[in-house]
């Protein structure tokens, strides 16, 4: 997922008004309503505009997609899909299911998609999702990627067959395509949207399982259960109240004493704890995300002909077993290659694919790092920002082992960036010179989603900007495919490439964790690590 994994907190339990406005169990209303904690979202709740956690929370209950992820496996099923078709794996029929509404009595109909990717895909738009389009013909017109103006208002290759019909013709072949189409970036929008934007993103309007009760920004967003919502996966509450905090020990706090009902973020500092204070209340389940060191391949001291060797030796100088045991207390696990075990060995997971190069060995740390020249100026910095609970941790744990490895305290600092926003910026503007930081939560559950996006020449979220004309020939190859094993298959192939010249450093794999009240039940997260609020039971 690009942008931020964090998002900052803001604290409820301490102000009375806050309380005032339902920071209780319950909200303070009906009984059958949840509280979680929540962060206030980067953007405001357009599909094609909201890129990170919590405003990706809120969706997953305001919107339905053509498909759906299941809850458990992460396997995507059609929800609003009745049928799709294609028989080149470039342009596809779909035609969408009678029967389904907006909360606000608009049907569903395939104008109600077209309208809404062609918005997204809109460069005048500014939508932060806007490169998910980019496959779909046309794209380059709408949002063109020299700096020009866009030509075109829609992308050329969607047209509307009729009511319930559309066509999307891609401008490459792509035969895992409508697997993406889960994604919230893919969700539909109702006339209001375009009608009156402002009240509709003062009060969005969906057509999943809850509707918006009213937000106030830094407080609460409540949602209710819609009643009339046509799918299987029904609320089985009456709504949730998302509590805005500005720190998640201060919401654990307020789980523990009985202020709120469910914490989807259990802080590090309280791992120690977690199992005495809430028993089997705690939850620790894996999820599709993946934290690995990038680095700026623009820069000549680590991109190039033989870095590949002082790439490799920084993995080898660090003892993921021992941060994952002691920082993370096992809601970690050390990373042996590029994807998520979640992908199951199916779906392109490879354990082991890293091999030795991820294994703690300060020996041959020392002698790859030799061999490839040195460190760049004799130290590694490794860049993070600060405004998250755990990162200066991990990263002064990390560069602890590398300097245990290399016998040297200096050959490793961490160099913290006060705000996320401004490391965001650091990184766009290619001004880091050393490994940072990157943390990638899995849009939807494909091999393609942890490789095409991060290392392909110039793709959306290549912030290092690696590129190899090998990977980037078997990603248009496995794309290509019209068998999804035979697809899979020219995936690993290209992890390989990615896994030989060591583009980023794999950490570890990071589960999803949560703790909830003896209130709750049923209380399970997503392969995204998102609660799937709908399923939870209150009383």
């Amino acid at each position: 997922m690009r942008g931020a994994t964090q998002a900052a907190w803001a604290v409820c339990a301490a102000t009375a008004a806050l309380a005032a406005a339902g920071c209780g169990s319950g909200g303070g209303g009906d009984a059958a309503v949840l509280t979680s904690s929540w962060g206030d979202p980067q953007n405001p709740l357009e599909p094609a505009n909201t890129n990170e956690v919590q405003g990706g929370k809120v969706l997953s209950m305001l919107f339905r997609q053509l498909k759906q992820y299941d809850p458990e496996t992460g396997k995507a099923e059609d929800m609003l899909a009745e049928k799709i078709e294609t028989s080149d794996s470039r342009t596809f029929r779909i035609t969408v299911k009678d029967g389904w509404t907006f909360s606000n009595g608009e049907k569903v109909t395939a104008r109600s998609f077209v309208d809404a990717w062609n918005y997204g895909a809109s460069l005048k738009n500014n939508q932060k999702n806007a490169y998910f389009f980019e496959y779909i013909e046309g794209y380059d017109k709408t949002h063109p990627d020299d700096g020009s103006e866009q030509s075109a208002d829609t992308l050329s290759g969607l047209d509307v067959v009729d009511d319930r019909t559309f066509t999307v013709r891609l401008d490459q072949k792509f035969s895992t395509f409508p697997d993406t189409l889960g994604y919230a970036a893919f969700a539909p929008l109702p006339r209001a949207f375009f009608d009156d934007h402002d009240a509709w993103l003062d009060k969005p309007v969906g057509n999943g399982p809850y509707t918006v009760d009213s937000y106030t920004k830094g407080a609460q967003l409540s949602l209710r259960r819609w009643e009339e919502y046509p799918g299987a996966d029904k609320a089985r509450n009456k709504g949730v109240d998302l509590l805005v905090y500005t720190d998640n020990n201060t919401a654990y706090t307020d789980l523990m004493a009985g202020n709120l009902d469910l914490v989807d973020d259990i802080p590090a500092t309280q791992l120690k704890n977690v199992d005495t204070d809430l028993g089997d209340r705690y939850i620790n389940t894996p999820a599709g995300i993946i934290q690995t060191l990038a680095f700026p391949h623009y820069d000549k001291n680590w991109g190039g002909k033989g870095k590949e060797k002082v790439r490799e030796g920084l993995s080898r100088a660090i003892d993921r077993e021992q941060i994952t045991e002691t920082i993370f207390r096992g809601t970690r696990t050390p990373a042996t290659d590029w994807t998520s075990p979640v992908l199951g060995e199916d779906g392109g997971y490879q354990d082991g694919l890293c091999g030795d190069a991820c294994v703690y060995d300060p020996k041959a740390a020392k002698r790859l790092i030799e061999e490839g020249g040195g460190l760049p100026g004799g130290q590694v910095r490794i860049t993070y920002n600060a405004d998250s609970g755990s990162h200066k941790e991990w990263v002064d744990a990390v560069c602890n082992s590398v300097n245990n490895a290399l016998d040297d305290d200096k050959a490793c600092v961490g160099n913290p960036v006060g705000t996320f926003a401004d490391y965001r910026n650091q990184i766009g503007e290619r001004s880091l010179t050393g490994p940072f930081r990157a943390g990638w939560q899995m849009d939807y559950p494909l091999i393609q989603n942890f490789l095409q996006p991060l290392y392909y020449t110039d793709a959306s979220s290549n912030d290092g900007k690696w590129s190899d004309p090998a990977f980037d020939r078997l990603v248009d190859q496995a794309n290509a495919e019209s068998d999804t094993a035979a697809a899979i298959d020219k995936f690993r192939q290209a992890e390989e490439v990615v896994r030989d010249d060591m583009a980023a450093i794999p950490l570890w794999y990071q589960n999803g964790s949560a703790g909830h009240s003896e209130r709750l039940s049923d209380v399970t997260l997503n392969p995204f690590s998102v609660p799937v609020y709908d399923r939870i039971k209150v009383g």
